[in-house]
């Protein structure tokens, strides 16, 4: 039988993928069940909609305003998701403190923080590590010499079970 851990505020293995900073909580070291870990999401940022075959992922938000997706629309279309609805008419919401988002694996789903302030949110990913992983190697591609390669952006995706559906955006 092993321990658990408790961490507190601000701890936590840091990792920054240009504008995104990540905090990993708990990882595929410490669950079977899922990674969890605190995103800053600065003003501007919109990780564009992406759909997992599947992972799922939880994200609460702590603090601040995010726009978010998390159906599948009559049409995915276009670069811009803020637009899309869904058969049911279900639309892109704003979520502040305390909102919850679920995605199951096969859903279109996005966030995006069009506010002038930074927001923070919980996350967790199941089954653990994938995402981990995904940040880790998306650090060394955006810092090695000579340019982000799309390409490769693009096979870790892959790779990851991510396919991105609009494109990822740092600013307004």
């Amino acid at each position: 039988m092993s321990d658990g851990f408790i961490l507190p505020p601000g701890a936590g293995r840091h990792i920054s993928t240009g504008p995104q900073h990540v905090t990993f909580k708990v990882t595929g070291e410490h669950s079977r069940a899922a990674s969890s870990f605190e995103v800053l999401v600065p003003p501007g940022f919109d990780v564009g909609a992406h759909v997992h075959a599947h992972s799922e992922e939880l994200f609460y938000v702590l603090e601040g305003e995010v726009d978010v997706l998390a159906f599948e629309p009559q049409a995915r279309y276009g670069n811009d998701w803020a637009e899309w609805q869904a058969a049911d008419g279900q639309r892109v919401q704003r979520a502040g403190p305390g909102s919850v988002m679920f995605v199951p694996p096969g859903c279109p789903h996005a966030f995006a923080n069009h506010t002038d302030s930074p927001a923070r949110m919980f996350f967790q990913s199941a089954p653990p590590s994938r995402h981990e992983r995904y940040f880790e190697e998306l650090l060394e591609i955006l810092n090695a010499p000579g340019g982000v390669d799309s390409g490769a952006v693009a096979e870790l995706r892959h790779r990851h079970d991510i396919e991105q559906l609009t494109p990822l955006r740092f600013g307004r």
